[in-house]
């Protein structure tokens, strides 16, 4: 079955230096490999989408990127930068590759700015942001003018996983259990969580989010979020799990098993999960194979595979 995959990295000149160090506890030789195939827009990238089963990929900048970066100026100007480098990609092979634009969030008018420029001029699919930006979350006040300008160009926002500012204190001694294993799940639920839980989406009801690795175990949690906030006086329009339904839609990127996938459908429903290998972290044929396999209705996985994505994103 055709797909088409929202969450496929590549690296651009000048965020190298970002991406190192969250590899840096990955053997040299799986390391160098990732590298390689985030370089390249050609024969590899494209075999392993064709044996996947990948129509189209929507690329996206390896993460923090710029999140990263502390001058304001030096990250606004490497992400239009790195925005202008994959759109030269995706205008060689338009059959096969979207984008995710990569915004600079150190200046909000500025990053309002880039993501009119990323939807508009650029066509790309939406945008994504590669966690928190030097500390500061994505439902802090002064991220208004991006919000504004992502709801008024209809952007999906897809947030990334990053590393928190400092480590969960319950991490101590055990890095097996950093990075990709738990802490980022943590890292990214919490994010989410404090999208919902400030008002997000009262002040901007047309945001829309996407979220990978089947919603970073949210979709599992959904009645406890809606009981604790009632619990704990959470003045909200409407009950947490209703805007996480709502406004919230999210990707199998790293997540080839069943009961989430299923808890996930079941949760949020078939219209809000959309396929993601999360290429070349995880292997595309495997992300594929699974998707092909699981024991879910012909209708969903039309849905997930494809539908889903050419309903949201303007491809």
């Amino acid at each position: 079955m055709k797909k088409i995959a929202l969450e496929e990295h590549f690296l651009a000149p000048g965020l190298e230096e970002y991406w190192g160090p969250t590899v840096a506890n990955v053997p040299d030789e799986l390391r160098t490999a990732i590298h390689a195939k985030l370089k390249d827009f050609g024969e590899v990238r494209l075999g392993a989408m064709d044996a996947a089963g990948i129509e189209r990929a929507v690329l996206s900048a390896a993460g923090p990127g710029v999140q990263a970066e502390p001058d304001a100026a030096v990250a606004s100007r490497k992400a239009t930068e790195a925005n202008d480098f994959l759109a030269e990609a995706v205008a060689r092979r338009p059959d096969r590759y979207s984008g995710f634009g990569h915004i600079a969030l150190q200046d909000p008018q500025a990053a309002a700015a880039e993501v009119r420029r990323c939807m508009g001029e650029l066509g790309f699919a939406g945008v994504m942001i590669n966690g928190h930006t030097n500390g500061r979350y994505l439902d802090e006040p002064e991220f208004a003018p991006f919000w504004e300008a992502a709801e008024e160009a209809n952007a999906l926002v897809y947030l990334h996983p990053a590393d928190p500012v400092s480590m969960f204190p319950a991490l101590e001694g055990y890095p097996a259990l950093r990075r990709a294993t738990w802490e980022w799940t943590l890292e990214t639920g919490s994010h989410v969580l404090r999208l919902v839980f400030s008002g997000l989406f009262d002040r901007f009801p047309k945001a829309r989010l996407g979220v990978g690795h089947l919603g970073e175990t949210l979709p599992y949690l959904l009645w406890r979020l809606d009981s604790r906030a009632q619990l704990y006086g959470v003045e909200l329009a409407r009950k947490p799990s209703d805007y996480i339904r709502d406004n919230i839609i999210v990707t199998t990127s790293g997540m080839s098993s069943a009961e989430p996938f299923n808890c996930a459908l079941s949760a949020l429903g078939a219209g809000s999960v959309l396929f993601a290998a999360d290429y070349p972290f995880e292997e595309a044929e495997e992300a594929g194979a699974f998707l092909d396999t699981v024991g879910i209705d012909e209708s969903v996985r039309r849905a997930v595979a494809y539908e889903n994505a050419e309903r949201i994103l303007p491809l």
